[in-house]
């Protein structure tokens, strides 16, 4: 059995840019606390709270101390919210984000009406739509692309996790919007690189193996992307692995989301070691 890791897994530079700033404050406050999950994998949160850096939902939470923007980013009032209460405030935005911020605060101030193609559940596409001036639209799918009407001028971002074909599909449809559009590319290139890189790796395996948590949005697209493909699971841990997975598979695929830490994906690796020992690792 065959063990093949793809080109580019795991943590990208956002990512650990807003680890380390998360680490580098622990023991400087009383209290030091992200709002919310500083990245989406539960095991690496629970790593960080073991090292005192706590978490909160809301401002209402905390009256003193730090507060650390999470890597998705949060709107304007927030950070407006934060400085009148006090709060000493360390910025772990992801800079793809920050830019993807930046793009649709530009449009809307440009007199562009913005849409936001990436998921409207989605914390970081919350975030773009505040700095929008909360002016922004986000589609998500086909049909609502198809459903927005025809405006004067149109401006275009993307979540940066999104997958790359899909949003070129959906600006395929809204390009006939308008006659003055702007389309801000920004998909950032770690994203591209996993979905790339994982793609590839899943045609020419049996079965695929992508880590990271269950409610990382850009490992679940890598799972789904994977799974048009070969058999796929999602997995956060090497405790989720079956042994009946393994029956009859020659060549196993491994990648992981942008928000997974190495140590997660070394378990796994080892762990899929171990179901043969004449494997072969790439």
């Amino acid at each position: 059995m065959d063990i093949i890791l793809a080109d580019y897994l795991g943590f990208c530079y956002g990512v650990k840019r807003a680890i380390k700033l998360a680490r580098e404050q622990a023991g400087k406050d009383k209290q030091v606390v992200t709002l919310g999950p500083i990245i989406h994998n539960p095991q690496m949160v629970k790593q960080l709270a073991d090292e005192g850096i706590g978490l909160v939902n809301s401002l209402d939470e905390i009256d003193k101390g730090t507060v650390i923007i999470r890597s998705h980013g949060v709107g304007p009032s927030v950070y407006k919210r934060a400085s009148e209460k006090g709060l000493r405030i360390i910025d772990a935005t992801c800079p793809h984000v920050k830019k993807a911020q930046m793009s649709a605060k530009t449009l809307a101030e440009e007199g562009y009406f913005v849409v936001i193609i990436g998921e409207k559940a989605h914390p970081e596409v919350k975030s773009i739509v505040e700095w929008s001036g909360r002016s922004a639209v986000v589609i998500e799918d086909v049909h609502e692309a198809e459903k927005l009407h025809f405006v004067r001028k149109l401006g275009i971002v993307a979540q940066t996790t999104f997958s790359r074909g899909k949003f070129k599909q959906l600006v395929d449809i809204l390009i006939d919007k308008s006659n003055d559009i702007k389309v801000l590319r920004t998909i950032c290139t770690a994203t591209e690189q996993r979905q790339a890189a994982a793609e590839e790796l899943a045609m020419k395996v049996d079965m695929m193996l992508v880590i990271g948590g269950k409610n990382s949005a850009n490992t679940t697209r890598l799972a789904s992307l994977c799974a048009k493909k070969c058999p796929t699971y999602h997995i956060e841990t090497a405790d989720e692995l079956k042994d009946n997975w393994f029956h009859h598979i020659e060549k196993i695929g491994v990648t992981a989301g942008a928000s997974t830490p190495d140590w997660l994906i070394r378990e796994v690796y080892r762990k899929c070691k171990n179901k043969n020992k004449t494997c072969k690792v790439y």
